[in-house]
């Protein structure tokens, strides 16, 4: 699709984008509500492995339902792919909300403040809107197709910083999946002898929130689900950043391995990942 046909496309998406993004940010705010009635990091919450690494909580669940009640009010149609328990969600057809309720379970577990909710909404395998809301801090992230991205209401773009010397990179380690260990461990040293400095926060969705805000100049990741980063890859691109997966093809919610970051730091990233 050409630049003009891709506005074009946009500026029709736009009216259904906007009021996509209503819902969207409707179920974070009272997805938010929920996680807030808990304390963090109180050690009689409800909680089970899932797998390696990997935890659910009953907070979890309730953040998961009180997004699936808006959703199903407004969008009866609509279908939920979501991290705890909706079924899998036919991603290329018709409207479909991709959801996690609580991205970074094991902050919330420990009371590390960061953690979030997610929300992004697909028509026909686009994404026409996203919302991050760090449930910590109350920092709402919200995107449209065509429309930019924003934080609190106010416009927000990728930083401008070209040399990796003064960048700082976030990055997610692959703790739920061992055999990719080594592989992250032989590329983190070039990284991070390379730029200002290496974080790793805890939750995806919040990293790409990052980058399109600038507060990130690059990151990367290389075990990734849908609900992790269909929003923050909406809010990337609309920040004027890109998003691909190691190889530099372009990244869809169904990528696993993430790069993203400024043009000039995403490059940066792809060079030290793949040489």
């Amino acid at each position: 699709m050409t630049a003009p046909e891709r506005g074009q496309q946009n500026a029709e998406f736009a009216p259904r984008a906007r009021a996509l993004l209503a819902t969207c940010v409707a179920a974070a705010v009272r997805a938010s509500d929920e996680i807030r009635k808990r304390t963090p990091g109180r050690g009689d919450l409800a909680w089970e492995q899932k797998g390696a690494m990997d935890f659910v909580t009953e907070v979890d669940r309730a953040a998961e339902s009180a997004i699936a009640t808006i959703v199903r009010d407004r969008h009866p149609d609509a279908t939920m792919l979501a991290e705890e328990g909706s079924p899998e969600a036919a991603i290329h057809r018709g409207l479909v909300f991709v959801i996690d309720p609580l991205d970074g379970t094991t902050n919330f577990l420990h009371g590390f403040p960061w953690y979030a909710v997610s929300i992004a909404a697909m028509v026909d395998g686009e994404t026409l809107a996203g919302v991050i809301l760090n449930v910590a801090t109350g920092e709402l992230f919200t995107a449209t197709a065509g429309g930019g991205a924003r934080r609190a209401g106010e416009a927000i773009a990728v930083s401008t910083i070209d040399d990796p010397t003064r960048a700082l990179i976030g990055t997610g380690m692959p703790f739920k999946d061992p055999d990719h260990v080594d592989d992250y461990l032989r590329v983190l040293p070039k990284i991070m002898k390379g730029c200002a400095g290496v974080r790793r926060p805890g939750s995806a969705a919040l990293d790409l929130a990052d980058v399109a805000c600038g507060r990130f100049d690059g990151f990367w990741e290389s075990r990734l689900a849908p609900w992790d980063i269909a929003a923050g890859i909406l809010l990337v691109r609309e920040a004027g950043g890109i998003v691909t997966d190691h190889d530099g093809t372009p990244a869809t919610v169904q990528h696993m391995p993430i790069v993203a970051g400024n043009p000039a730091m995403h490059g940066w990233l792809l060079e030290q990942l793949t040489g």
